[in-house]
């Protein structure tokens, strides 16, 4: 009989064995099965003439799991990022309307609201609660996807939301001259100093 030990599994079915015996003639098979999106099960089966131990079998899957489902819900994260963009770059020139939060017509904080509902992410409806959900970012924290919010009549209150979508810009429903969906730089002009801070509603790990 003789024995090995599993040093390292990889997840393409191999497996590295040690043993001071050259002349070896033993057959081993590892089957790795699936049962749900976080578990693993390993079926090792060997004929009579070898034994198999493990050791630190637990830890090494558990590490390359773990590291699977970070990328997983990065990844899924990110394209849920990219489709709100798209979504929302999809509705400019759309009619700003009061009170209104789509599919056809906006106001602004509804239609943050209308892109957020549309991917499953609840928020509340007006501005100024929309401003108060999470967090609150600086200008040097902000990235794509993350709503900003404004003080438009410079009363010390959060009047107006719209979405970062990079470069400096954002996509919101104005009722100023443009009067619809469209996009506005938030470094220069007339949004530079209204700016009062990002909220992440969508985190990238």
């Amino acid at each position: 009989m003789f024995k090995f030990t599993l040093m390292t599994l990889l997840l393409n079915t191999l497996v590295f064995a040690t043993n001071s015996n050259t002349n070896i003639d033993c057959k081993l098979q590892v089957t790795i099965l699936y049962p749900s999106s976080s578990d693993i099960k390993i079926v090792i089966t060997h004929d009579s003439n070898c034994t198999v131990s493990v050791e630190d079998l637990n830890q090494s899957i558990n590490s390359k799991e773990h590291n699977i489902s970070q990328r997983e819900q990065k990844q899924t994260q990110k394209s849920k990022i990219d489709k709100m963009i798209f979504l929302a770059k999809s509705k400019i020139g759309s009619p700003y309307k009061y009170a209104d939060k789509g599919p056809n017509s906006f106001d602004c904080s509804g239609f943050v609201y209308y892109l957020h509902k549309e991917h499953n992410i609840s928020i509340p409806r007006t501005s100024r609660n929309q401003a108060k959900t999470t967090k609150k970012l600086k200008r040097e924290e902000i990235q794509i996807g993350d709503i900003l919010a404004f003080d438009t009549s410079k009363k010390g209150h959060v009047n107006h939301t719209g979405i970062y979508i990079g470069d400096s810009k954002f996509i919101h429903a104005t009722s100023g001259k443009a009067y619809s969906v469209t996009t506005s730089k938030l470094d220069t002009g007339f949004y530079k100093d209204k700016f009062k801070w990002g909220i992440r509603k969508i985190k990238v790990f």
